[in-house]
């Protein structure tokens, strides 16, 4: 028989808990921006990378980025409703989207097809775009083969006061791999993408191809601006540069038991416990942004000492083998992030994934805070923390 201990109800209240330090991602803008000549576009989409898009924007803001990128307009809506002035760009909308509205509130939108082109041509008021060219990742982006009939088509469009072009701009799909063949294939056609639409008549003033990666690898493809979304929360796919992660991730032990060698932990009794130990309970599970395929290799953080997660990850639990020496109900386990915890990238090992999906991922049922609000309000008086 095994004895239970349950923390009593107020003890363990706080639940799980996401801290994004915002002093971090500050510090990350600052030394991106310091790498390039041209402008920074703060990435947000996705909540900012799971961070809270809206003080990460400000935080980015206010350590040298000028310029705020999103995917759908909805992404950005939200945040000039939260008050954010920086220019905006939207770059991943279907044809039919509000562009009205996007020239009403000065949200600048990408055009990667004569079908977006068309859309926005026809919405009230004068959209300014970005002409997007396919560099070579076959996803978004007009083909090389439309690309110059896109270019007089936008000129046209521009000559009857439908729109106004402002930028050009492409995506390195090998960037990861400063060496990789595809990244060169990448800036030459992006070269070649703004000498047509210069030929067309066009002047974009903005031309941005490059990435977190690239920014920090590859000064050639800096252009007038890059656009820095992962790296804002300290995530460098490339792995040359040694950026501070913004997020903890915590939870308290619901519940701990001692058991014998022999029992079966979780569905499917993938894990029997070796010896007799201690299982302790935490309350965050794949539904919460734990990969239920990290089963078995995932660990956690616990009294300073690692401590491996068996069975399997449920939607909304997991447990930690807590050894001989257990721990109590109410303690506070470390999941992700902090000194001798698991980082994003341990993670992603786990999983077979990338740390943008981890960081992303993790549930809108686990409450956010920001660390040490009077940081965020010496960002909006005009100060830096």
């Amino acid at each position: 028989m095994s004895r239970l201990a349950v923390q009593p109800r107020a003890a363990v209240s706080s639940g799980p808990q996401l801290t994004v330090d915002l002093a971090a991602i500050g510090r990350n803008t600052a030394r991106i921006a310091a790498a390039t000549t041209g402008e920074v576009m703060a990435v947000v989409k996705a909540d900012g990378f799971g961070h809270g898009a809206a003080d990460v924007a400000r935080t980015a803001l206010a350590h040298g980025a000028t310029r705020l990128g999103v995917t759908c307009l909805a992404e950005a809506w939200a945040l000039l409703d939260a008050g954010l002035v920086a220019p905006i760009l939207s770059w991943l909308n279907p044809v039919d989207a509000d562009f009205a509205t996007a020239a009403a509130r000065d949200v600048e939108v990408a055009v990667p097809s004569l079908a977006h082109l068309a859309g926005v041509a026809a919405a009230a008021g004068r959209p300014r775009v970005h002409l997007h060219i396919d560099t070579g990742m076959a996803r978004d982006g007009a083909e090389p083969s439309s690309w110059g009939a896109l270019c007089r088509a936008a000129r046209r469009a521009e000559q009857r006061g439908e729109l106004e072009v402002v930028g050009v701009m492409g995506h390195l799909g090998c960037a990861d791999d400063p060496d990789d063949a595809c990244n060169a294939l990448g800036r030459t056609r992006f070269a070649w993408a703004v000498d047509v639409a210069r030929g067309a008549g066009l002047r974009p003033r903005d031309r941005h191809l490059a990435a977190t990666a690239a920014t920090l690898t590859d000064p050639r493809s800096h252009h007038t601006m890059s656009r820095i979304g992962a790296g804002l929360v300290g995530i460098d796919p490339s792995g040359t540069t040694d950026l501070e992660a913004a997020m903890t991730l915590t939870a308290p032990l619901v519940q701990v038991r001692r058991v014998r060698a022999g029992t079966a932990v979780g569905y499917g009794h993938a894990y029997r416990t070796p010896t007799a130990t201690h299982l302790g309970l935490i309350s965050l599970g794949y539904a919460d942004g734990l990969p239920r395929i990290a089963s078995g290799q995932a660990e956690v953080l616990v009294r300073g000492v690692r401590h491996p997660v068996v069975g399997r990850i449920s939607m909304d639990q997991a447990v930690v083998d807590l050894g001989a020496e257990g721990a109590d109900a109410g303690e506070t386990v470390t999941v992700l992030g902090g000194p001798g915890a698991p980082s994003a990238a341990e993670w992603a090992a786990w999983a077979g994934t990338i740390e943008h999906e981890i960081v992303t991922g993790i549930g809108a049922r686990v409450p956010r805070r920001t660390r040490a609000a009077s940081y965020l309000r010496a960002i909006e008086t005009g100060s830096r923390a």
